[in-house]
């Protein structure tokens, strides 16, 4: 009989640092003992092809840009202690060739992105949730940095999918559900030192209640 992974829920807005949380998280343990599972590679491929014009106006921050019924598919296969094989999903940028991701079963599974609360069938296998945030500035600062240097976007039209579409989905699908997590972490720093302290309390903390 295959023993359930132990199951970890990383949820935060846009900017709020979680991608830097994770990877500081994830040097606490050898490659074999966790198992990361991404949002981002679940998008329904409806945007490519776009114009630049019709990529601006698409917004990518709702549950139903997801597939969530195949995310959960492969959620519940990894727990059952398969192994799942998914294309990454490389946003659209016609530059990248996308991999494909092994996904091994491990002691800790780790679910990450910006609607793993909001889907209910991923929430209640949660055993931690935790919840990522920072200030509104810190957060712009973070997304226009990386959609100015990184996608390509225009001052303009990050702004326009920061009003129109990053905040509300924020506040509507991600916030209600911050006093329902049992860990809230405040990442306004550029300080590495103070999230590998606090990634190292949590993953200390695992590891005695595991014994792994």
């Amino acid at each position: 009989m295959v023993k359930s992974p132990f199951i970890i829920g990383i949820a935060g807005g846009s900017g709020s640092g979680k991608t830097f949380f994770l990877k500081c998280f994830l040097e606490h343990f050898a490659a074999d003992e966790v198992c990361l599972i991404s949002q981002d590679d679940y998008y329904h491929p409806v945007a490519e092809g776009m114009s630049k014009e019709e990529n601006k106006l698409y917004n990518f921050d709702l549950p139903e840009t997801i597939d969530h019924l195949q995310f959960i598919t492969d959620i519940e296969a990894i727990i059952a202690g398969k192994t799942v094989y998914k294309k990454e999903y490389t946003f659209n940028n016609p530059d990248a060739v996308p991999k494909i991701l092994e996904l091994r079963p491990a002691p800790i599974l780790i679910i990450e992105g910006l609607f793993i609360f909001h889907f209910k069938e991923i929430a209640e296998k949660l055993d931690l949730k935790i919840f990522i945030e920072a200030d509104e500035e810190v957060a712009l600062t973070r997304r226009l940095k990386r959609d100015l240097d990184e996608r390509g976007y225009s001052h303009e039209d990050a702004m326009y999918k920061w009003q129109n579409h990053v905040v509300p989905a924020y506040r509507e699908f991600l916030l209600p559900y911050r006093n329902l997590s049992h860990k809230q972490v405040t990442n306004n720093t550029h300080i590495a030192d103070d999230i590998i302290k606090i990634t190292k309390s949590i993953s200390n903390e695992l590891r005695g209640n595991l014994k792994i």
